[in-house]
């Protein structure tokens, strides 16, 4: 999950399964730190089960989904996965999910609170959002 504006990595989650708990999870822990009016998710099964959007519902926050075949309606999340695999993924080659987990955290951090951004005027999510810790909530 990110901050649209600031491109803060407010919390993320890793599985090799198509859990909805796992996000609702995140999704809970993410609350907890500030709550969006709008939260946007593909339709992946994991987001359009019904603990995910219930959750939201329940926190009175708005679901913006994005249309059938249109990765455009959520760039920024594209972004920065084209950005996560070309920085810390591919390079590193990684063989097994705990090892990935660990890398991701490692990374996410990093993006969040020492790479610089040039959307943000070459200044960091965290100092532009205030933030300080990429959460694993």
């Amino acid at each position: 999950m990110i901050d649209r504006f600031s491109r803060y990595v407010i919390a993320w989650r890793l599985s090799n399964t198509h859990d909805g708990s796992l996000c609702r999870e995140m999704l809970e822990g993410a609350l907890r730190l500030g709550k969006s009016e709008v939260v946007n998710a593909d339709r992946g099964v994991q987001l359009t089960a019904e603990a995910f959007p219930g959750c939201l519902e329940r926190a009175g926050v708005a679901v913006s989904g994005d249309g059938r075949g249109r990765a455009l309606d959520d760039v920024f999340v594209e972004r920065l996965w084209r950005t996560v695999k070309s920085e810390a993924i591919y390079i590193r080659g990684y063989e097994a999910v705990p090892g990935l987990d660990q890398g991701l955290g490692r990374y996410f951090g990093f993006y969040s609170n020492e790479r610089l951004h040039q959307s943000l005027g070459y200044r960091t999510p965290e100092a532009v959002s205030g933030k300080v810790g990429a959460t694993r909530a």
